[in-house]
């Protein structure tokens, strides 16, 4: 079978795009689990790449202003697909008991700014509803997730992927938490005086 030129180039250029683009993302292991068309913020804010597609039979690789150009087309920022292998680790790390504290301690300092006491208390409080198990659910009462919503919906404000997202669910249970009582140890106390909070 004969393979005509122009498609045999095209993928040859796409499979060079593709292995260019690979020795960039390998500089930093934080851009190799992302797609392109993704626009996010790294947190330093200093490095842009710029990845285009689809290549030409006369692309070059090009360095202007910290950005790499293989050609024309849409472009991928780097600092968006940094966030978003960011947030995909946080997910995966999330799925552990542990690892939906550590989680739970990065969102209450950076948005809460809640003391080491009120995340006692949290920590304390989502142990004893649902074992920080992001699967846990409650089949008397329908309570569902880390924070055991109920009903399990309500997580809806915060994603809709709260059935497979541990935090979205632990998102959802700060805030909650937050609106109702201000605080975890004012909800824990609750939890020990009422049997739910």
């Amino acid at each position: 079978m004969k393979r005509h030129p122009k498609v045999f180039n095209r993928r040859v250029l796409s499979l060079g795009a593709a292995f260019t683009f690979t020795i960039f993302a390998s500089i930093n292991t934080t851009y190799a689990q992302t797609s392109f068309g993704q626009e996010v913020a790294i947190p330093n804010n200093t490095n842009v790449v710029s990845v285009s597609a689809p290549l030409t039979p006369s692309a070059a690789l090009t360095i202007e202003s910290g950005a790499v150009s293989l050609g024309d087309g849409a472009a991928a920022d780097a600092s968006e697909m940094a966030l978003v292998s960011l947030e995909a680790r946080q997910v995966q790390l999330a799925k552990t008991p542990s690892g939906a504290q550590q989680v739970a301690d990065q969102l209450i300092g950076t948005t809460y700014h809640w003391s080491s006491a009120q995340v006692s208390c949290l920590n304390a409080l989502w142990a004893g509803e649902s074992h920080w198990n992001y699967k846990a659910h409650n089949y008397y009462s329908g309570a569902t997730g880390i924070a055991q919503a109920m009903p399990a919906d309500k997580m809806d404000v915060v994603a809709t992927d709260w059935r497979t997202n541990p935090v979205t669910q632990i998102k959802w249970g700060i805030r909650y938490i937050y609106i109702r009582y201000g605080t975890p140890c004012k909800a824990l106390a609750r939890e020990h005086w009422a049997g739910n909070y």
